[in-house]
């Protein structure tokens, strides 16, 4: 035997790579298997080897791309933060009365803390880090500019038109929209003990949400 294999066998074996080389592609994959490894495991907790292997990746390619592990972390903040600012602004809420804006956002929020729970926790992380990342980052800041006024412009209308009390303050209703939402979920299990029932069943998750909504229309009412 030569060790060489004949033109039958070779053309019944697989293609050496299972995905193109294409670097845009190879950064996406990347950053997907990182969210997932760095939601697991946190910064400190999470391997490079891991992420290369839940990429199906070489990982010098890793390398590559991002430099360390802490640029791949800080690429991985500003992923799930692009990715929820990009959601948002797919919602044309400026398109809607300013009533109806205001139920699609607290819907919205809720919705996708419930349907991306690695963004609550790659969040829960950076606040631990005192938000060193959040700081060292101009796509942070950028979207974050961005993103700040929607809140503002749906509660300016609706004061003009009368549906909304005059004087509410856009940054502590935008904090109270996220934060009835975010503690539901980063505190489901503790809550299910001491509230004795289950937090995140279907009907309990739907009767929370109507009474966000509730609740965040009975602050803006006039």
């Amino acid at each position: 035997m030569t060790g060489r294999k004949h033109a039958g066998a070779e053309a019944q074996d697989p293609p050496r790579r299972r995905y193109p080389r294409r670097p845009d592609l190879s950064q996406s994959r990347i950053l997907d298997a990182a969210v997932a490894e760095f939601a697991a495991n946190g910064l400190s907790g999470a391997r490079v080897e891991a992420i290369a292997e839940r990429a199906e990746i070489n990982k010098r390619m890793i390398y590559q791309y991002f430099g360390n592990k802490q640029l791949l972390y800080q690429a991985v903040i500003e992923k799930v933060y692009c990715d929820i600012w990009e959601a948002e602004a797919a919602l044309s809420l400026d398109q809607l009365p300013p009533r109806d804006a205001l139920i699609a956002l607290v819907t919205f929020v809720w919705t996708y803390y419930r349907d991306h729970p690695e963004f609550i926790t790659l969040l829960n992380s950076e606040n631990q880090l005192k938000a060193v990342y959040f700081r060292k980052s101009r796509v942070i800041r950028e979207g974050a500019a961005n993103s700040r006024p929607l809140v503002d412009e749906i509660v300016r209308r609706g004061e003009a038109e009368g549906t909304f009390r005059v004087g509410i303050d856009p940054i502590q209703l935008g904090l109270t929209i996220t934060s009835v939402c975010y503690y539901y979920f980063t505190n489901q299990a503790t809550s299910s003990i001491v509230y004795g029932q289950r937090m995140m069943t279907r009907q309990a998750l739907e009767t929370r949400l109507a009474f966000n909504i509730q609740t965040i229309l009975a602050i803006v009412a006039p």
